[in-house]
């Protein structure tokens, strides 16, 4: 019998669509190229396995939960703290029991690209989900700590579905709620991950519009974030309407 060709074997390996037999057949078969194939398909299927293995550990929480009855659980987390310009962005999502997304994690761990995919996953499958913004103006009047509480409030009162518990980001949110507060939650809990992945896209976005309309700043690339290119721009063309002006290295420079 003539033995499969390595384009054949690549395709059936990419697509999923081998049999046991052929597998065996293929580790079996001297030719490099057919074993370079079956260590690329090794090495892909090992990270396959450790990426549900770590959405698993991440489901923690939430079985806990679930296993008590509650049935609507939404994670919440928050991007835009450090930036000394643009919103603070928060998120509240509440995944269903069967949610499935290997590689969520929290959105700082993400490249943009992935991270953009998974936003749209989570909208797509998300039994609810809310935003909620707080703008530069307000937060220089209440404080960004402040802010960041009212921000997880706004982005609650957008969810579709009363949740009957909170997890969140290490954050005490007073509400009648029942919550719990994660340390680097957004690395524990799928709930807090997918918040996390919403909060992060969507601020990036607001940012990248500001981009176009103050060029100099460069938010497209730092997002608001206090980077050496940012600093000079602030050196030589002042402060924009959306720098934050309780911030100290914003209070150096004058209106442009």
């Amino acid at each position: 019998m003539k033995p499969d060709t390595i384009t054949e074997i690549k395709h059936l390996l990419t697509t999923n669509t081998y049999t046991e037999e052929q597998l065996t057949s293929w580790r079996e078969d001297e030719r490099k190229g057919v074993q370079q194939l079956i260590r690329q398909y090794d090495k892909e299927t090992e990270r396959i396995m450790k990426e549900k293995e770590h959405f698993e550990s991440m489901k923690v929480f939430e079985q806990s939960l679930w296993s008590k009855g509650y049935q609507h659980i939404a994670g919440i987390d928050e991007v835009g703290r450090g930036p000394l310009a643009g919103p603070v962005v928060a998120a509240a999502v509440i995944l269903p029991s069967d949610y499935f997304l290997p590689g969520l994690t929290d959105s700082k761990q993400v490249n943009q690209k992935k991270r953009e995919l998974f936003y749209q996953h989570i909208i797509d499958h998300s039994i609810s989900y809310g935003i909620g913004m707080v703008d530069r103006e307000e937060i220089d009047r209440i404080n960004i700590y402040q802010a960041t509480i009212q921000a997880m409030n706004r982005a609650l009162l957008e969810l579709s579905i009363q949740p009957d518990h909170l997890l969140i980001d290490a954050v005490n949110l007073d509400t009648p709620i029942p919550s719990t507060p994660i340390v680097k939650g957004d690395q524990k809990s799928i709930s807090i991950a997918a918040a996390s992945i919403i909060a992060k896209v969507t601020r990036d976005r607001i940012m990248m519009e500001y981009n176009n309309v103050y060029p100099a700043y460069h938010f497209a690339s730092n997002m608001g974030y206090g980077t050496k290119e940012h600093l000079e721009a602030l050196r030589i063309h002042g402060i924009t309407p959306i720098h934050r002006r309780s911030f100290a290295p914003v209070k150096a420079y004058k209106e442009s």
